[in-house]
C-alpha cells in the first residue's frame, strides 16, 4: 500500500535524505542544466542552487555511482571545475524541504531526488542507496514494500534512471 506522507513524517523526525551534515555539500548530487531549468519554471524567485567546486570527493562519488563511466565522469566533472547541487541552510537541510517534505512539484524534483533511494546498475539491476534514518526504508524492509510505500515501479525506477543519464549525456552504462 503507497505511503505518500512517509517522507513527510521523515522530514518532521528528521534528519532527513534531504539534509546534509554541514560541512560536506561536496558529496550532493549534481543538478543538471535540465533540471534547473525545470525547478526554475515552477520556482522562479527560489535561488535554491549552489556553485560547487569538482573536488576529488565528489568526483570519486560520481564515479562509484557511475561505474565504467570514468571518461565521460571525469569530462563533465574536470578537477577544478564547477557544478551546480541544490543549495542547503546553514543546518544542512535542502532550501525546498518544507515542513511536510519536498516543495516542489513532483515532476519538477531533481531525477536523483525522484530515484532515491532506489539505483540501477550497469545490469540494469535495481539496488538501494541505504541511509540511516530513511524512515521509509525503516519500515518497509524488503524491497517490493518499498516500492509499494513510495508508490513508484520497478519500470519507473528504470525510466527515471535513464532520464538521469540521459540529462547528463551519459547514455551507455560503459565506455572503459
Amino acid at each position: 500500500m503507497s505511503d505518500p506522507f512517509v517522507c513527510a513524517r521523515c522530514a518532521a523526525k528528521g534528519p532527513t535524505c534531504c539534509e546534509l551534515t554541514p560541512g560536506t555539500e561536496e558529496v550532493c548530487f549534481p543538478v543538471s542544466e535540465y533540471e534547473r531549468e525545470r525547478i526554475l519554471e515552477c520556482a522562479p524567485d527560489s535561488g535554491g542552487f549552489a556553485l560547487q567546486l569538482n573536488t576529488p570527493v565528489f568526483i570519486e562519488n560520481m564515479l562509484r555511482l557511475f561505474p565504467g563511466q570514468r571518461r565521460m565522469v571525469k569530462k563533465l566533472f574536470p578537477p577544478g571545475g564547477t557544478h551546480y547541487r541544490l543549495e542547503v541552510s546553514s543546518g544542512g537541510k535542502c532550501l525546498f524541504l518544507g515542513d511536510e517534505g519536498c516543495i516542489l512539484p513532483k515532476k519538477a524534483r531533481p531525477l536523483y531526488c525522484r530515484l532515491f533511494p532506489f539505483w540501477t546498475d550497469a545490469n540494469g539491476r535495481i539496488t538501494l542507496l541505504e541511509v540511516e534514518g530513511c524512515l521509509a526504508q525503516q519500515e518497509n524492509r524488503t524491497p517490493g514494500k518499498l516500492f509499494k510505500a513510495l508508490g513508484v515501479t520497478q519500470s519507473e525506477v528504470r525510466e527515471l534512471h535513464g532520464q538521469l543519464r540521459i540529462a547528463w549525456g551519459i547514455v551507455s552504462h560503459a565506455d572503459d
